[in-house]
């Protein structure tokens, strides 16, 4: 059987990545725990103190802690506390899974964040949308704004070719 790995490219060393050109900065952050909640969203907001049952594309969050919704009934959590999080079925009504290691996050900044979400989307960032997860340069996402960035959860195995096609970009 053909060894086709010699032909794909190597995984950055995502602790240095940086990409800073035509006014854009690309970054990987480690965001802390991520968690999947399923069910009863209210539920789980009241028992983990969360103001609301999380924001939707384009929305924006802010601090260390908060929910982004990704459907009608699941909501991606960053940095819960753990208390609020054991994994397994709760009797509210929802169910918590640990996914810090599923996602990959990436941030943006700069003046030509408009041009890169034209490229790598094919939906309008004024038009907001209760759900965060959407496609981005052809891949599931989540994005959102933090504190005037752009951030964007993928699929931890698509994150080197998402960081290829940032490098690709002209």
């Amino acid at each position: 059987m053909r060894d086709l790995t010699s032909s794909w490219p190597d995984v950055p060393d995502w602790r240095s990545a940086n990409i800073d050109r035509n006014g854009l900065v690309a970054r990987t952050i480690d965001v802390g725990p991520q968690h999947l909640i399923s069910g009863n969203l209210a539920g789980f907001a009241t028992a983990a103190s969360l103001a609301d049952t999380g924001i939707g594309a384009f929305g924006a969050a802010s601090g260390e802690r908060y929910a982004l919704r990704i459907a009608r009934d699941r909501m991606l959590v960053v940095n819960a506390p753990a208390s609020s999080t054991p994994p397994g079925w709760h009797a509210d009504g929802y169910a918590v899974t640990d996914v810090s290691a599923m996602y990959h996050v990436f941030e943006f900044d700069g003046s030509g964040l408009e041009d890169l979400i034209a490229e790598a989307m094919f939906v309008d960032p004024r038009a907001k949308s209760p759900s965060a997860a959407t496609m981005f340069a052809g891949q599931q996402a989540i994005v959102y704004h933090h504190e005037g960035r752009l951030r964007v959860h993928v699929e931890r195995g698509f994150a080197p070719y998402i960081w290829q096609w940032l490098e690709a970009r002209d």
